[in-house]
């Protein structure tokens, strides 16, 4: 399989500031990665990086076949998939949500003037029922539930059928039930063969949904650990990555669980 994302010793500095630290990754067709860290570890610079958004301080970033720098990344980008929370605060919020994915084919945000042909309103009803909310198509987004409009956006990251699909964070700010509503929507994707190259930044194993192949795991711009999630997936890993001592479980459903490791004082006889 060939990469679609290839970053070798990549360091992104802003000012005084280390957001990356000689970063080396590879994402490959037919992957389902999720990249776990801690607030401030750097996911969301990582994803800016791979969504072709933000230029490596130094060190190389291959998109796609394209190396960043050599590039017109106004003709990369629409390859790219992106979902996250600045994303969705360009969404018009009087838009109907069969628009919100539909203008995705113009890389626009709220239809004006431009003209779709039948095969675009077929792709974006196909999507909204892939991700099962048909039945919200006439709606309007600022109308829909957190939960619902994390489902619109997929679908509208998924229209331009992209080549790589990022998803910052989808299930920040759900609650328990609009979060499992998402992992199993995003496990049906996974599972699909004609999916995408998938990366799911969380800060959560509980949001890890079954299908997913490999994990990244960094810390303070590093990486900590990365490979298949089978066998990188480790309490030790997890613990480094978020700086204290964790007790990770995996369910017979492929889904994780992490809770920090309690030390059992001694009680006297």
């Amino acid at each position: 399989m060939s990469a679609v994302l290839e970053l070798a010793e990549v360091t992104v500095r802003r000012g005084q500031a280390l957001l990356l630290d000689r970063v080396s990754w590879v994402v490959r067709e037919g992957e389902r990665w999720v990249l776990l860290g801690a607030n401030g570890a750097g996911k969301t610079t990582l994803m800016q990086v791979a969504a072709a958004q933000m230029f490596p301080s130094s060190g190389a970033a291959g998109i796609l076949g394209e190396l960043i720098g050599t590039v017109d990344v106004f003709e990369l980008r629409p390859r790219i998939g992106v979902s996250s929370a600045a994303t969705a605060e360009l969404i018009p919020r009087d838009e109907t949500v069969r628009n919100v994915v539909l203008s995705a084919s113009y890389a626009v945000f709220g239809r004006w003037r431009e003209q779709y042909d039948d095969v675009d309103h077929r792709r974006a009803d196909e999507l909204l029922r892939e991700v099962g909310v048909t039945h919200l198509a006439d709606r309007t987004f600022g109308t829909l539930s957190e939960g619902e409009r994390k489902r619109v956006q997929i679908a509208r990251a998924l229209m331009t059928d992209p080549e790589l699909l990022l998803l910052d964070e989808p299930a920040a700010g759900l609650d328990l039930g609009g979060r499992e509503d998402l992992v199993s929507t995003l496990s049906v994707l996974a599972y699909d063969t004609a999916s995408p190259a998938t990366v799911l930044v969380s800060h959560h194993v509980e949001e890890i949904p079954p299908g997913f192949t490999h994990v990244l795991m960094i810390r303070g711009g590093r990486v900590v650990a990365q490979g298949p999630l089978a066998t990188t997936m480790t309490a030790e890993a997890l613990s480094a990555t978020f700086g204290m001592p964790l007790v990770l479980e995996q369910h017979p459903d492929g889904r994780y669980a992490a809770r920090r490791r309690q030390h059992r004082s001694s009680v006297p006889g």
